[in-house]
């Protein structure tokens, strides 16, 4: 009775990670050695990434009560699981580290609750960071805007002509 206990506390806390986390990666990690894992472990503490090794069944179980869909198939063999509240860190310093580690394999993601495939995952880890993509977007806002004020100060300028010319015109 107490591994059922133990289970059903272990899918819980699972469940809390997928409610928590905006991205989340699943890896095979297969084949590393203890200072390879180390050193990703660091990567990812440093990212604010959490990585654990968790029974593919309790994953699959907590899956289906937080209603992620389609995890089932990239459910086989050992795998790792990397949370974070950033949805593209996960996938930035695993697919970093699977670059050097040709051992490493990124079997899926999830984001934002939806199941994405390895090539979801490194599209995700080429985005720019937050800060950059921000600051484009700003770039985006701010061109229409100063067009905008441009525009608006044409007409203006011309009715500060045109009252300049009526007030010559009255004053000769």
């Amino acid at each position: 009775m107490h591994n059922v206990e133990e289970k059903a506390k272990l899918v819980a806390e699972i469940r809390e990670k997928f409610d928590k986390a905006t991205g989340v990666v699943l890896a095979d990690y297969r084949g590393l050695t203890v200072a390879q894992v180390t050193r990703l472990r660091a990567d990812l503490r440093q990212a604010d990434v959490e990585y654990r090794v968790l029974k593919n069944t309790l994953v699959r179980r907590a899956a289906n009560e937080v209603g992620v869909k389609g995890l089932d198939p990239y459910l086989e063999g050992p795998t790792a699981l990397a949370f974070s509240a950033d949805p593209v860190a996960p996938a930035k310093v695993l697919s970093d580290f699977a670059k050097t580690n040709k051992n490493f394999k990124i079997k899926a993601g999830i984001l934002e609750g939806r199941v994405i495939g390895p090539d979801g995952v490194k599209a995700l880890a080429d985005l720019p960071p937050r800060e950059v993509l921000l600051a484009q977007v700003l770039r985006g806002m701010q061109a229409p805007l100063s067009g905008m004020a441009n525009v608006l100060q044409g007409p203006i300028r011309k009715f500060a002509y045109a009252l300049e010319a009526l007030r010559k015109a009255q004053e000769a």
